[in-house]
């Protein structure tokens, strides 16, 4: 009720020992704060918050127009509802390097258990999309270098994120992960591989977790838990998919109500009162509120 019952430090090792089981970890995408709830309450072990979502949900595109401390305040927001720990994407650090490390340590004072930093150049754009454009291994390598020096709590995670695949080719982007771990990253998110073969082949050639993103409509195929389990990957991050839904839910229905001029035929497709209150610990508030209320000192008191 109101809060978490862990603290960031428990969440934060939680994390680092889970993904060194040898079993791959699905991380879902939360839209907001509930949903974080949610995605712990149908029994998923890690939450992810995606730049994408954060800067759609305020009306704008993946493009770096958010900032670092916007992205902050909404994650301590969602950090506060959930005791999963939480993966955030912070994009290219939101600026110079001296941002990168400004950034890690807002991202750890918002509760986080770790976050990722992309190889983009800065502003940037979604990773799935065509045009991109990467900073020189070098610049990027100064990113995590500045983010390592400016972490305080060892067991936050910091995961590099190299674009270079849709570039420079599958081995440019292998080689730039390598620099990237002996940089400092604890682990790597090569973004929008093609195929199994190239899942397999940065597996084979990267000795740290890997991150496989299974984001709809992009570049990437949707490999099963099985698939990617196999390939030997550690985490699976389903970034946009319930935002997806979502807005999809939304659309239909707003569609519906303008159509029909009711919502009634809508109702079956809902999430009921009871079952958000239950969500809520609604019953917990109401009891909490009654005890303050009915709460009498005791003789002599």
């Amino acid at each position: 009720m109101l809060h978490t019952r862990t603290t960031p430090a428990d969440r934060r090792r939680v994390l680092r020992q889970r993904i060194a089981q040898d079993r791959l970890l699905m991380m879902p995408g939360a839209l907001n704060p509930l949903s974080a709830r949610l995605i712990q309450d149908t029994g998923f072990e890690a939450a992810y918050l995606s730049g994408a979502v954060l800067a759609a949900d305020l009306g704008l595109p993946d493009i770096g127009l958010t900032t670092s401390t916007e992205i902050a305040a909404r994650a301590q927001q969602t950090t506060r509802a959930t005791d999963l720990p939480v993966l955030i994407d912070a994009d290219t650090g939101f600026g110079e390097p001296m941002n990168a490390a400004r950034t890690v340590q807002l991202m750890e004072d918002a509760g986080l258990a770790g976050l990722h930093l992309e190889d983009q150049v800065n502003p940037k754009r979604c990773g799935h999309l065509d045009g991109k454009s990467v900073v020189a291994r070098e610049e990027m390598t100064r990113r995590i270098r500045a983010a390592v020096d400016a972490r305080r709590d060892p067991d936050f995670l910091l995961m590099a994120r190299t674009d270079a695949r849709t570039i420079e080719g599958l081995d440019a982007a292998i080689d730039r992960a390598k620099a990237y771990v002996d940089a400092g990253a604890d682990a790597i998110f090569p973004e929008a591989l093609a195929d199994e073969r190239e899942f397999e082949a940065f597996r084979a050639a990267v000795d740290v977790p890997l991150l496989a993103n299974m984001t709809e409509f992009g570049k990437s195929r949707l490999l099963d838990v099985h698939t990617l389990q196999n390939l030997g990957y550690d985490i699976a991050l389903y970034p946009v998919t319930f935002f997806r839904l979502a807005m999809g839910a939304v659309e239909d229905g707003l569609r519906t109500l303008a159509a029909e001029g009711t919502q009634e035929s809508l109702l079956p497709r809902m999430q009921t009162r009871s079952r958000l209150y239950e969500l809520l610990g609604y019953a917990d508030y109401a009891a909490f509120d009654s005890a303050v209320h009915d709460f009498t000192l005791p003789p002599g008191a």
